[in-house]
């Protein structure tokens, strides 16, 4: 776990793993999109701008997410106006719904589509395995940031990992009461009166309890982060795979979307976090209930591509020449075929 991965001298500037591994994510997954856009014969600007826009929308959804799902948070309740809305905007705090970007971002990159004349369902198979590449690589900054772990397993069992001294993973287990950390590690708050976990900024400052910080783990959990890495990694490959196919424009965002559903809805049920909402008997996260229906939703686009194959295309960009293979639809063709 590197959460801060180096400073910058004199500007007193760091480098976080999470933010860095979005940054990969993203360029990755721009320059994948225009190789894409070439092949089909578009314009790989307008992906170029996609990506940046999907980027900008996916983080402002998954935070906005985040804040409705867990509104009552005592960050988000301090009793001043000013300080609420700045915690909610803060993403350095961290607290983002993968799901909430997802559906956002979506949206945003549909009306672009139809905005600058792309044919939709073609540049939806485009998206996906982007999409993917994006989502393998922020997991990755996920494990390094120590967050979205899982549930607690053997220390030989396969993705088994521990995390160190004030990681989230340890922190949650500490409060569960489940380890009881070196009695040297405790000050106390002068505040509230009470023993709490000294710092890592405060350890700095304490060369003696380094060594000591140093030897505590958390109790060993699934890697799900990593986990989340390799599905996602698979699910670029098949909708690459797809793509390179020709076969009906939109199934390979259909695939994107029904294998995605599946993985995210069994890694949900092992990873540890708060039951956001149940369904029934059955105790579903918020997360594995929108799992499900991108799942079904995927399945519905597989059949209705089929059905919208023969739409007429619609206007084709100068410059770009139209491939035959690539029937396309606009929101006025998507109202005619219904």
């Amino acid at each position: 776990m590197f959460p801060e991965l180096f400073k910058i001298p004199y500007f007193n500037f760091s480098v976080h793993s999470y933010g860095l591994m979005l940054v990969l994510g993203l360029l990755s997954a721009m320059e994948l999109a225009k190789f894409l856009a070439r092949r089909s014969g578009l314009n790989p600007d307008h992906f170029s701008t996609a990506a940046i826009l999907a980027l900008v929308t996916g983080l402002i959804g998954a935070r906005i997410a985040y804040v409705i799902q867990f509104h009552d948070d005592p960050d988000f309740n301090t009793g001043s106006l000013v300080t609420n809305v700045w915690n909610m905007i803060n993403l350095t705090s961290g607290g983002l719904v993968y799901y909430g970007g997802f559906l956002f971002a979506f949206a945003t990159l549909v009306g672009w589509a139809i905005w600058k004349r792309i044919p939709l369902l073609r540049g939806m198979d485009i998206v996906a395995p982007c999409l993917m590449i994006g989502l393998a690589l922020g997991r990755v900054g996920c494990f390094l940031n120590g967050c979205c772990w899982g549930e607690h397993c053997q220390t030989d069992a396969s993705f088994a990992v521990s995390f160190p001294y004030y990681s989230p993973a340890y922190l949650d287990d500490y409060q569960r009461g489940l380890i009881r950390p070196d009695p040297r590690l405790f000050v106390r708050d002068p505040v509230r009166q009470t023993e709490r976990l000294i710092t890592p900024d405060e350890l700095k400052k304490h060369p003696d309890l380094v060594e000591i910080a140093s030897r505590e783990r958390s109790l060993p959990v699934i890697n799900t982060q990593l986990i989340s890495t390799i599905t996602a990694g698979w699910i670029a490959l098949i909708c690459y795979f797809i793509f390179t196919l020709y076969i009906t424009p939109g199934r390979g965002f259909a695939v994107m979307m029904i294998c995605e559903g599946i993985t995210r809805t069994l890694i949900e049920g092992l990873r540890v976090e708060p039951i956001e909402l149940t369904a029934g008997r059955f105790g579903l996260t918020l997360s594995q209930i929108i799992g499900i229906g991108v799942f079904s939703g995927g399945i519905v686009l597989w059949f209705l591509t089929y059905r919208l194959k023969d739409v007429p295309r619609i206007g084709d960009r100068p410059g770009y020449p139209a491939d035959p293979h690539l029937p396309t639809i606009s929101a006025g063709s998507l109202a005619d075929a219904k």
